[in-house]
C-alpha cells in the first residue's frame, strides 16, 4: 500500500477528478439550462433542447454526489467547514438544482403556454444560479474563507452570505457561467438538428466563447496583483498528524503563481483553459461540432486544473486565522482510510464509467423537432 504522503497526494488529485467530471457532464446539462428561453422560442424548439439533455442529466449527477462523498471521506475538515460555512449558498445551489427535476417532469404535464413557459424560466435558474454560486465559491476559495478553528479543533465561520460576494468572486461566477454555457452550446451543437435553433446556440456560444477567455485572463491578472495567494511558513510534514493548528500560512501577493515557476509542466492547465476556449470558437463559427464540444471540454478542464494547480498544497485557507488554514497534509483523514477507499474507487470507478459510456453510446443521435413531435417517450 501507498504511504501517507502518497495517499493524500492521490486523493487530492482524485477529488479534482471528480469535480472535472461533474463539470463535464453535468456542467453542459446547466449550460444547456441557462440557454434554454434564449436559443429556443417556440414549444418545440424547447422540447427539442431539452430533450438534447433529456436522457442523461440524471446519469451525470453522480459525480456531483461523489465529489460530495469523497470531500466527506477523505477531507472531513474541508467538508465540515465549507458545508457548514457556505450553508447559504448551499442551500441556494439545493434550491435550484431541485428546481431541475420539477422542471423536466411537470412542464409538459398542461398544454397551457404560460405554465410551460414558468417551468422554462424555473429550468433557466436552475441552470444559471449552480454555474454562477459555484464559482463565487471557488473565488472565495482563492482569496480565503473567513474560519477559524479552535484548540479543540472546532470550526467556526465568521462571515456571511453577502461577504461571499466581492468583486474577484463575482468574476470567478462569471467565468464559471460563461464556461458552462460555452459548453453547453457546443453539446447543443452535436446534439440537435441544424436550424435556427442551431444558429443562436452557435452565437450564444460565440460570446460565452469570448467571455471565457476574457474573464479567464482578468483572473489571472487579479491574481498576479493583487494580495491574493497564501503559503505556508515554516516546514511541512508530508507524513504529520491532520491537525491544521500545526501549520503557520501568510497572505503573500502572487503565491497562487509559484507553483508554476517550481513545476513548469504545470503550465499546461492554463494553457488548456485559454486553448480550449479557442478551439471551442474556432470550432463554433466553422461547424467543427466535434472540436467545438472537445475545445469546451478542454478548456473547463484547464480552468479548474488551474485553481487546484495553484493553490497545491493548499485546499482551503483561512482569511482570519492563518493557523487554520486547510492544506493536503493537515486536513486529510487517516492513512487506513484513505486506503480502503483507494481499493474502493479503484473497483467501483471504472464501472461506474464503463456504465456511462455504454449510456452515452445507447442514448447517442441528433435531437430534432420532427422526433420531439412523434415519441411519446420525450419530454
Amino acid at each position: 500500500m501507498f504511504d501517507y504522503e502518497i495517499l493524500r497526494i492521490l486523493w487530492w488529485a482524485l477529488m479534482g477528478v471528480l469535480l472535472i467530471a461533474f463539470a463535464l457532464t453535468d456542467g453542459y446539462d446547466l449550460g444547456v439550462a441557462a440557454l434554454l428561453p434564449f436559443v429556443a422560442k417556440t414549444d418545440s424548439e424547447r422540447r427539442m433542447v431539452i430533450n438534447s439533455v433529456g436522457p442523461t442529466w440524471e446519469g451525470n449527477q453522480v459525480w456531483f454526489i461523489l465529489g460530495g462523498g469523497a470531500i466527506f471521506a477523505a477531507w472531513p475538515f474541508v467538508y465540515a467547514i465549507s458545508f457548514s460555512g457556505f450553508y447559504l449558498a448551499m442551500f441556494v445551489v439545493l434550491a435550484s438544482l431541485i428546481l431541475r427535476p420539477v422542471g423536466f417532469k411537470y412542464r409538459s404535464k398542461r398544454p397551457d403556454a404560460a405554465w410551460r413557459s414558468r417551468w422554462d424560466w424555473a429550468l433557466f435558474i436552475g441552470g444559471f444560479v449552480p454555474a454562477l454560486v459555484f464559482g463565487v465559491a471557488v473565488g472565495n476559495v482563492l482569496t480565503g474563507a473567513p474560519f477559524r478553528l479552535d484548540s479543540d479543533l472546532r470550526a467556526f465561520f465568521d462571515g456571511s452570505f453577502l461577504g461571499l460576494f466581492t468583486p474577484f468572486t463575482l468574476l470567478c461566477g462569471l467565468l464559471s457561467v460563461a464556461m458552462l454555457v460555452l459548453h453547453g452550446s457546443a453539446w447543443l451543437a452535436i446534439k440537435i438538428e441544424r436550424g435556427v435553433v442551431h444558429d443562436r446556440a452557435k452565437r450564444f456560444g460565440t460570446v460565452a466563447g469570448l467571455l471565457s477567455v476574457a474573464l479567464f485572463a482578468a483572473g489571472w491578472a487579479f491574481v498576479a496583483f493583487t494580495d491574493i495567494g497564501f503559503r505556508i511558513v515554516g516546514e511541512v510534514d508530508p507524513f504529520g498528524p491532520s491537525n491544521p493548528l500545526r501549520t503557520t500560512s501568510e497572505v503573500a501577493a502572487g503565491a497562487w503563481l509559484v507553483n508554476y515557476g517550481t513545476h513548469p509542466w504545470m503550465l499546461i492547465a492554463p494553457v488548456l483553459g485559454f486553448g480550449g476556449a479557442l478551439l471551442a470558437l474556432v470550432g463554433i463559427r466553422r461547424r467543427w461540432e466535434v472540436a467545438a464540444f472537445a475545445g469546451s471540454s478542454a478548456s473547463a478542464v484547464g480552468i479548474i486544473a488551474t485553481v487546484g494547480l495553484s493553490m497545491f498544497p493548499y485546499i482551503l485557507p483561512s482569511s482570519i486565522d492563518m493557523h487554520s488554514s486547510l492544506t493536503v497534509w493537515n486536513a486529510s483523514s487517516t492513512p487506513k482510510t484513505l486506503g480502503i477507499m483507494l481499493v474502493v474507487t479503484a473497483v467501483f470507478l471504472p464501472i461506474v464509467i464503463a456504465y456511462t459510456a455504454w449510456a452515452y453510446k445507447v442514448m447517442w443521435g441528433r435531437v430534432t423537432t420532427h422526433a420531439v413531435a412523434t415519441n411519446p417517450d420525450f419530454y
